[in-house]
């Protein structure tokens, strides 16, 4: 049996109940205050729109209200500067406030918790965090679309093999292959402002589980706290973490668009393709071997994906047994959306300078791109244009492929000899050979064509700066929040926000 703490649950500001104190390894699993205390900022600004409803109403006389307010804020300040005590006994960040709250003010701390549940408080202070999150997310996406938009608007003609099966397949131009990201990106940001809409409603008023009997406005809360409105149904309220497994999906569908763009970097760094130099800001050394340049930041992008998946499959494991209401397995879901969030950020603040400042060797793309007979399709797709019907046409020019393989020779080495030699048609009407040639062929809406690939990045461009905009207009409002509750609003510093580390 290990030592227990002295005084019984008596120090417990939900001890009442108990005669006999918790024992210290169960307080030791129990408390959540080791992460939780991230969310120090929220707790206070849903703690004073709560307290400033509770005297709006009368349900708190108005000096006690201002009294609590002061307080929060000077709680606030404290933790900001470094100077609040966080201790084990006080579970979580709830309570820790509320503990430091009452040696400030006295015994009208104490009301600061009518009307609400520490069920529903917390998953209002989990919606206020993940609510930033993702628009801070969706910042850094915003940022990443403007650095692809940047490499295909100062490379607009320059051409680079497209692949299937990770071998050469026809010409396309790198513009398009950036854009193509571009469009994923796109989609990612999407979810984002999906998941946005379904998070920013208040559960504030759900209290345990059942709502409460004091004549609250909800509403009020709310609005205060810039929600587009309430949740629907108590029980829902407290036990819902949907939003949290929005979160983790997105960013887990995120990690799979920047995986597949990190891998592309790897394989293109490499000397077997040699179609980009990493900046040495971007790049790392080797211990033994003087001679490597490695990518290594891409090579994190891309393993730290299965970490993002791992906190979404744990989250919904953690969810996908739980009876209504309200259960302490909930206390599992920060943790993962906490490094989840830390990691995507931490990307995508480090991913557009790197693309940014990446060197493409146009030339060895354009060499590349012309070799290995990705042409083909485009002299059968002539034939076909001279009157033969496609499948005869990839036949004959399958043909003429397993020739210049035996020969050692590309399509642009043949003779009109050896053309004529698979069908007269070849030699009447010479096909097209070089990436230009099938690069022209392909002016079409969504195509590898110069025209409307150019049309396609200048669309690009208009979208990302409308997502700009939403961005930056649901920012501006989540401020203004903060300033509404007297709340200092800033990006930096240990405020506990998403991105923040634990504030010490």
């Amino acid at each position: 049996m290990t030592e227990s703490q002295p005084g019984g649950a008596a120090g417990k500001l939900w001890g009442g109940r108990f005669s006999r104190p918790t024992d210290a390894l169960v307080d030791e699993l129990n408390a959540s205050i080791g992460f939780d205390r991230r969310l120090y900022r929220q707790d206070i600004m849903g703690s004073i729109a709560h307290v400033r409803m509770l005297a709006r109403q009368g349900i708190i006389p108005k000096d006690d209200a201002a009294k609590i307010e002061q307080g929060l804020r000077q709680i606030y300040d404290e933790i900001r500067r470094g100077e609040h005590e966080f201790r084990l006994a006080d579970e979580d960040i709830h309570l820790s406030v509320e503990r430091r709250l009452r040696e400030i003010i006295g015994p009208a701390a104490g009301r600061l918790h009518t009307g609400r549940s520490r069920n529903d408080q917390v998953a209002l202070d989990f919606r206020l965090w993940t609510r930033e999150a993702l628009i801070r997310i969706a910042a850094g996406l915003t940022d990443t679309i403007g650095a692809l938009l940047e490499i295909a608007e100062r490379h607009p003609d320059a051409i680079m093999p497209g692949y299937t099966h990770v071998q050469r397949a026809q010409p396309v131009l790198l513009a398009h292959h950036m854009l193509a990201y571009v469009e994923m990106l796109f989609r990612d940001l999407d979810r984002l402002r999906d998941a946005y809409r379904r998070v920013n409603l208040s559960p504030l008023g759900a209290g345990a589980l059942a709502g409460v009997t004091y004549p609250i406005d909800r509403q009020f809360v709310a609005d205060l706290l810039g929600f587009d409105g309430v949740c629907a149904n108590s029980l829902d309220a407290v036990s819902d973490r949907d939003f949290v497994v929005d979160l983790l999906s997105a960013c887990a569908q995120i990690m799979l668009h920047l995986s597949r763009l990190a891998e592309e970097i790897i394989l293109w760094s490499s000397s077997e393709f040699g179609f980009i130099e990493l900046d040495d800001a971007f790049a790392t050394g080797s211990s033994i071997m003087p001679q490597k340049k490695n990518p290594d930041v891409a090579e994190l992008i891309r393993g730290k994906t299965g970490r993002v998946y791992g906190h979404l499959m744990g989250m919904l494991t953690v969810g996908k047994g739980l009876p209504l209401a309200y259960n302490k397995d909930l206390q599992e879901d920060k943790e993962g959306a906490f490094d989840t969030v830390d990691t995507v950020l931490l990307i995508l603040r480090v991913l557009p300078p790197m693309l940014r400042t990446t060197r493409f060797r146009t030339d060895r793309m354009l060499t590349a791109a012309g070799e290995g007979f990705t042409l083909a399709t485009d002299v059968a797709d002539h034939l076909v244009r001279q009157g033969l019907p496609f499948r005869e046409a990839h036949e004959i020019v399958g043909r003429v492929v397993a020739y210049c393989v035996e020969q050692g020779k590309d399509l642009p080495d043949l003779t009109p000899e050896e053309w004529g030699r698979f069908s007269p048609l070849l030699v009447e009407s010479p096909p097209p050979l070089t990436p230009a040639d099938a690069i022209a062929a392909r002016e079409m809406l969504g195509g590898t064509g110069a025209r409307h690939v150019a049309d396609a990045r200048i669309a690009a461009a208009a979208a990302r700066d409308e997502w700009v905009r939403w961005v930056d207009g649901r920012a501006e409002a989540l401020a203004a929040v903060s300033r509404r509750l007297g709340l200092e609003d800033t990006d930096d510093g240990p405020e506990g926000g998403p991105g923040d580390r634990d504030p010490r």
